[in-house]
């Protein structure tokens, strides 16, 4: 049975690809919708970005050229769209420090504002809910939980990254992934209209030395 909050908990998964090794050049993103425990709505969206060159081993990775954006919308179009639905949610990305350098980088592209979001990085979540595993890449994370995804489709990511947090979530008996992370010592990041702040985990006190 999947957990529930008596909040309501609203949480979103996102996962962004780049057409190079440029932060701001993002070319699409996916997103996860999460409601009481239960992915409820996936989408993706291609990007066409700003300066429209893209590396071979970007294209290698997720499968995009420039032929399949011509006609998408521009960054701040894109992300538009799903304004509504940022609002009071809580944001969850796998190595969000790089998903949310994606996320400034392509705002700053446009001299654009930021939003006002908190967010958690669900590596950071998967090191300390399962430390017996040899990586905490998101394609180990999902075969740890059974779960077949094609790797570096954004909206997939984006899937695989929101059913993990929901699978730790249960597993802790947290009411919500904002509770299992505070439980975890992790402090969420945030965006803001002035700038930013990184997701952070608490260190943990050595145990004390026995005499």
């Amino acid at each position: 049975m999947p957990y529930s909050s008596p909040l309501a908990e609203k949480a979103i998964a996102i996962d962004f690809e780049t057409a190079n090794e440029e932060r701001g050049s993002a070319c699409s993103v996916g997103l996860a919708f999460i409601e009481n425990g239960e992915v409820v709505r996936l989408e993706e969206r291609l990007i066409r970005p700003k300066t429209m060159r893209f590396s071979p081993f970007n294209v290698a990775i997720h499968g995009i050229r420039p032929e399949d954006v011509e006609d998408a919308g521009e960054f701040p179009e894109v992300m538009e769209e799903f304004a509504d639905d940022f609002e009071g949610a809580l944001m969850i990305a796998h190595n969000a420090a790089f998903d949310f350098s994606v996320w400034r980088a392509a705002l700053d592209a446009y001299r654009q504002p930021y939003p006002e979001l908190s967010y958690i990085c669900s590596v950071k979540l998967s090191q300390r809910v399962w430390p017996e595993l040899g990586s905490h890449r998101l394609n180990v994370l999902a075969a740890h939980l059974g779960l077949t995804f094609s790797h570096h489709n954004a909206a997939e990511d984006a899937h695989v990254c929101a059913l993990a947090a929901i699978a730790m979530a249960r597993q802790a008996r947290a009411a919500g992934i904002r509770e299992l992370a505070t439980s975890l010592g992790i402090a969420p990041g945030r965006l803001y209209r002035g700038g930013y702040e990184a997701c952070s985990v608490r260190r943990r006190p050595k145990a004390a030395s026995v005499l």
